[in-house]
């Protein structure tokens, strides 16, 4: 019976769920460079020495990190693609309607979300690079700039990891939001194949290790990566 349920071709779901996957990976891997950019550059605004600026990084995070994912998902879907089609009728009405992507809705609304809790983690990680550090390349003449790319840029990372790697965690798992705008990711495609064969807990257990899975390796991964950070550091 197993057997039959996760075999590929017709009678089985192993295919669909191994697609669902596909997806469930394309769709972090788009969203963790973005969110990426995006998280600097309201870290940017969040450590500015203009009070306006600093007000825009601190609205941002505090409007994002409060609103749950999801609602933000349903805003970035239908309000984008409310936009866009009102957008094509007004100067380009032969096109017609257009649906808006569900792969690019999930993508945008998740790094919304993900920049938002990453700007934050960046600007700690910015403000621990010791002081004496800048003063002392100020003081050697550096500009603010070559201080940026060489003293702090380079630490930025080994501050940030930890913190990153619980946000990628996230993500991971946030991924399983979009299956409600009708994207075939993982979860998706468990929901259909328990419509169909009546089985939940077979498929539902078998989606929650592969989350479980994905999580634990990209556990591994980044205690390797923060053992290279850490390397050459005295542990106190």
């Amino acid at each position: 019976m197993m057997e039959t349920l996760f075999s590929y071709g017709p009678q089985g779901w192993g295919d669909e769920l191994l697609a669902g996957l596909g997806v469930t990976l394309q769709l972090a891997a788009a969203t963790l460079p973005l969110g990426l950019l995006l998280g600097f550059f309201v870290a940017a605004l969040s450590l500015s020495r203009r009070p306006g600026l600093r007000a825009m990084g601190w609205g941002y995070t505090t409007v994002m990190r409060g609103m749950p994912e999801i609602l933000t998902l349903f805003i970035v879907y239908n309000g984008l693609g409310l936009g866009l089609n009102r957008l094509l009728d007004a100067f380009a009405p032969q096109f017609g309607a257009v649906d808006f992507p569900p792969f690019a809705a999930g993508v945008i609304a998740l790094a919304l979300v993900f920049a938002a809790f990453a700007a934050e983690v960046l600007r700690g990680a910015f403000q621990s690079v010791p002081e004496g550090q800048v003063l002392a390349g100020l003081a050697i003449g550096m500009t603010g700039r070559q201080v940026f790319w060489r003293i702090k840029l380079p630490q930025l990372w080994r501050f940030a990891l930890p913190g990153m790697g619980n946000l990628w965690l996230n993500l991971l798992k946030d991924t399983a939001l979009v299956s409600v705008i009708a994207l075939d990711d993982l979860m998706r495609a468990t929901k259909v194949a328990v419509g169909v064969t009546k089985q939940p807990f077979t498929f539902y257990l078998a989606a929650c290790l592969i989350y479980w899975a994905l999580c634990l390796g990209s556990e591994l991964v980044l205690a390797r990566l923060e053992a290279r950070a850490n390397r050459g550091l005295r542990r106190v």
